[in-house]
């Protein structure tokens, strides 16, 4: 589970996925409001004794990696300040800075996983490209070096957004260091309605390491918004079935953004209540 989507007091927030949920690991992004990228070292040796505290182990950095426009290409539409999760604005030439630093990161949280993006969404995108798989090519080589990988998310807001463009994307870029952050909720947001089955089916299962678990539906108004995990376009029972008859064995986090709860913690607990339900009809828990 994400912290931050419980809650950005990181101490409240593993006490609740420890003692509440029964959970063994998270997912870091923010804590106590601050994005990992601008944290302290005495803010990281208190959130290392916080998950000692309460046997959490650390599945990923979630880093802002890669949310910035491709230098080449026109300026795009999407991404905003509040997309980056707390983390400053960076231009393309300072993601090397921002590679290293979630490296280091994943190093002192004892993981081998950074979080990473296919860049802000282009209009059209295939001119660019090929330079575009390149350069994740290279930071997948460099990273492989620190032997840390990059888990690309298909991010609704990037190029890589539904589960037939993250097919293509990791065609693309033959790096075994790079593999896939599953999220069905994003396709369904860039309106892959159809992300479980049809863009799971298209997906090379042996390069997804690690997934994503929230859900979304159509409002009143036709508008696709975030919902409970246990309503919503994906079948999460069906979803959770496929991912253990490929042999998946890297877990699942909950990100729900889903704000129907009235606060966080609220949303977290109701979209656990179902995640932990999909999972039981699947037999996966």
């Amino acid at each position: 589970m994400i912290s931050d989507e419980v809650s950005e007091d990181f101490d409240h927030a593993c006490y609740v996925i420890s003692k509440q949920f029964g959970l063994h690991w998270v997912e870091l992004r923010e804590i106590w409001g601050k994005n990992l990228q601008t944290v302290s070292d005495d803010e990281i040796a208190r959130a290392q004794k916080i998950l000692a505290k309460y046997d959490l182990e650390v599945t990923d950095i979630s880093s802002p990696l890669y949310k910035v426009d491709w230098p080449e290409a026109p300026h795009s539409q999407y991404g905003s300040k509040e997309d980056l999760h707390g983390a400053d604005e960076t231009k393309f030439n300072q993601q090397q800075e921002v590679l290293e630093r979630s490296i280091s990161l994943a190093k002192q949280f004892k993981t081998n996983k950074v979080r990473c993006f296919d860049f802000w969404r282009i209009d059209d995108v295939k001119p660019y490209r090929k330079a575009i798989n390149a350069k994740l090519q290279e930071a997948a080589e460099f990273a492989a070096k620190q032997d840390v990988m990059l888990v690309l998310e298909n991010e609704f807001e990037c190029n890589t957004a539904t589960g037939r463009e993250a097919a293509a994307t990791l065609a693309g870029v033959p790096s075994r260091n790079l593999a896939l952050n599953w999220d069905p909720g994003n396709a369904v947001m860039r309106g892959e309605l159809d992300a479980y089955p049809g863009g799971w089916d298209a997906l090379p299962k042996d390069r997804i390491h690690h997934c994503h678990v929230k859900n979304a539906v159509k409002d009143a108004t036709g508008k696709i918004v975030w919902s409970p995990v246990d309503i919503g376009y994906i079948d999460w029972v069906a979803q959770f079935k496929a991912l253990k008859g490929i042999g998946y064995a890297n877990g699942v986090n909950l990100e729900t953004h889903w704000k129907g709860g009235g606060t966080p913690e609220a949303s977290s607990v109701r979209s656990w209540e179902g995640m932990k339900k999909d999972l039981q009809q699947a037999g996966a828990i």
